[in-house]
């Protein structure tokens, strides 16, 4: 491709001067066909690599959206924004959970009752996103991602502000459409690995998940446990040697020492239920939502000193 040249002094001022619209138009045309929200960085992996400079350590709370109501969810996330919390994960409230325990399936229950609705929570996160800096990332059943399309889906989380998606109904065979729209919309998905998961899967599920590994801590459902398996620090060796990824280990995980004990193997702690449940009991007892996000933070604060110590 060229310019064509007269010999004119007229044809050659006009061309001169077309020069900058014709540079702009070859760099519109060739420029590759990228959302711009994937130009920059995304929040997970940013965090992540601030944590890594300086050697710590995640600590990734687990909130239900909505619950007790979204506005002290948005109050929840500034504040737990305010303590440094690099990653917190929020679950999108659905009927027939598979993975969660009584506790967060009894706040799931109590949100829907109130007739949450998931367009509301994205004009929640829409709302809080430009004050806060740590990374959201989506826990959403597969139906829900299902009911406006995977791609739509995936483009509301982006648009409203969520840097990732946790879809832990939807087996790695199946995964592909999900991984391709999260990543279409500058998305990162991540995906769960078992305790139960043979080693070659294993390796499979790292390989297709992107920013971390979140590793399944106990066999079942989510809920607090007195004690964790004496596996979990294999689990994670494992993972190391298939993925350079870090590892975060959720599920049963609820006191102190328990989140001093995963991170002193692993990159990262995630806590769910006993957040949930100190939510649901600030509820019963009639605290404001003031009271209940204070009480929570606190707690979580508590939690992330054990981890800046690990």
């Amino acid at each position: 491709m060229g310019l064509v040249v007269v010999d004119t002094r007229i044809a050659a001022g006009r061309a001169v001067a077309a020069l900058p619209r014709a540079r702009r138009r070859i760099r519109e045309r060739y420029r590759p066909a990228t959302p711009a929200r994937r130009m920059t960085q995304n929040r997970i992996d940013a965090n992540f690599q601030a944590l890594q400079t300086r050697g710590g350590k995640a600590l990734i709370p687990y909130v239900t959206a909505g619950y007790p109501d979204l506005a002290t969810t948005d109050l929840l996330l500034r504040r737990l924004d305010e303590l440094g919390i690099p990653l917190i994960e929020i679950g999108i409230p659905f009927s027939d959970s598979i993975a969660d325990g009584p506790v967060i399936q009894g706040s799931f229950h109590r949100v829907l009752a109130g007739g949450f609705r998931v367009a509301d929570l994205f004009e929640t996160v829409r709302a809080v996103r430009p004050a806060v800096s740590t990374a959201l990332v989506a826990m959403v059943s597969m139906s829900l991602v299902r009911q406006p399309g995977v791609s739509e889906f995936a483009r509301r989380c982006a648009e409203s502000g969520f840097d990732g998606l946790i879809v832990p109904d939807v087996p790695l065979e199946e995964s592909s459409e999900v991984r391709d729209a999260a990543r279409a919309a500058g998305l990162r998905c991540i995906m769960l690995v078992a305790p139960t998961t043979p080693a070659a899967r294993r390796e499979q599920i790292a390989g297709a998940s992107e920013s971390f590994i979140y590793q399944v801590a106990v066999r079942g459902i989510t809920g607090e446990r007195e004690g964790l398996p004496a596996d979990i620090a294999e689990f994670v060796r494992v993972l190391r040697t298939v993925s350079r990824l870090p590892v975060c280990v959720g599920f049963g995980i609820g006191t102190p020492r328990q989140v001093r004990a995963v991170c002193d193997v692993a990159d990262g702690a995630i806590v769910g239920t006993a957040l949930v449940r100190r939510i649901g009991e600030g509820m019963d007892a009639g605290d404001s939502s003031e009271v209940i996000v204070r009480n929570v933070t606190h707690f979580v604060a508590e939690l992330w000193k054990e981890v800046s110590a690990a």
